[in-house]
């Protein structure tokens, strides 16, 4: 991504003007069909901040957001979820638009304020995702989703009564509910990827723990290795829980307790010689996390091979 300043759009009633669009029916949430928006103009700005909640669904879109380099290996809708403040860059293709689709959701934060929904977002990880993880979907689970997004729309369009926040919020959480439900079927059925995924994790672990980044560092953090793997780190904890049943810190800790135990076991360095090259200062806490994990101490682990 380039250093060019971030155009911050702050309104709902801002991101209509600038793509072109008559003003929102609705000051705090809006759906637009893609089909809508004008020609985007060299001119136009490249990376953005929203003050508001953006979800959408693209296909055959000559517009790619810049997040990560992974390659799409669906070719059925594109879903992607981006929270208020994330910044993101926006790339331009030809401008055909001879058969892009799809839609566009944005909801303002005052929208959902005082609602269920506003104490449950965060609950919805994809929304700290990378575009370049976005949700494929097939396409009975398109339809779902686009069921949802014809109610949400319909809703705002007739008369707003004092029940249209409710259902609006109620369908936007059955909206974000399927999105949960299908990013984990995503997590089993892109099994390619995300098993190349985990064999990255374990060769990068493996090198680290075989340098000396381990004594001059410490343990490797989640970020850190997320970032290594070209992931967000709730992503990457999201994917290793549905394949392996466990977070992205239990495998830093996983791998730790291997080497220990390798130490432990074939050379004749003291506990707080080991725990030192493992990148503890203190001889206790790995002393502690290593009971915690294998049920022994270290002392005790070693006597059981003499």
């Amino acid at each position: 991504m380039s250093n060019q300043t971030p155009y911050r759009i702050k309104t709902i009633s801002e991101f209509h003007h600038l793509r072109g669009l008559p003003p929102p029916e609705h000051p705090l949430i809006s759906v637009i069909n893609v089909e809508d928006i004008s020609k985007f103009d060299d001119n136009d700005p490249k990376i953005f901040i929203y003050d508001f909640y953006f979800v959408a669904l693209k296909r055959n879109c000559d517009v790619k957001l810049k997040y990560g380099q992974q390659e799409y290996d669906f070719d059925e809708g594109t879903m992607f979820f981006v929270s208020p403040n994330q910044v993101f860059g926006v790339e331009h293709g030809n401008n055909n638009t001879e058969k892009r689709s799809g839609w566009m959701l944005l909801i303002h934060p005052d929208f959902i304020w005082n609602t269920s929904l506003a104490r449950n977002i965060k609950q919805y990880e994809y929304f700290d995702y990378s575009v370049h993880e976005a949700l494929f979907l097939s396409e009975k689970e398109e339809s779902v989703i686009d069921n949802i997004i014809q109610n949400i729309q319909q809703e705002y369009h007739s008369n707003i009564d004092k029940f249209s926040q409710d259902i609006i919020i109620a369908q936007l959480e059955v909206l974000f509910n399927y999105a949960d439900r299908f990013y984990h079927r995503q997590f089993l059925t892109r099994k390619i990827t995300n098993h190349q995924v985990l064999d990255r994790l374990e060769e990068l672990l493996s090198s680290y723990f075989d340098s000396h980044d381990l004594v001059s560092k410490g343990l490797p953090t989640v970020q850190w290795i997320a970032e290594s793997l070209n992931v967000s780190p709730n992503y990457l904890s999201g994917l290793l829980k549905v394949l392996t049943g466990q977070s992205t810190q239990q495998h830093i800790h996983n791998k730790l307790i291997e080497k220990a135990k390798e130490k432990l076991s074939t050379t004749a360095l003291s506990v707080s010689e080991i725990a030192y090259e493992l990148g503890f200062e203190h001889p206790q806490s790995f002393s502690k996390l290593f009971k915690t994990k294998t049920n022994v101490s270290p002392l005790e682990f070693r006597a059981s091979f003499n």
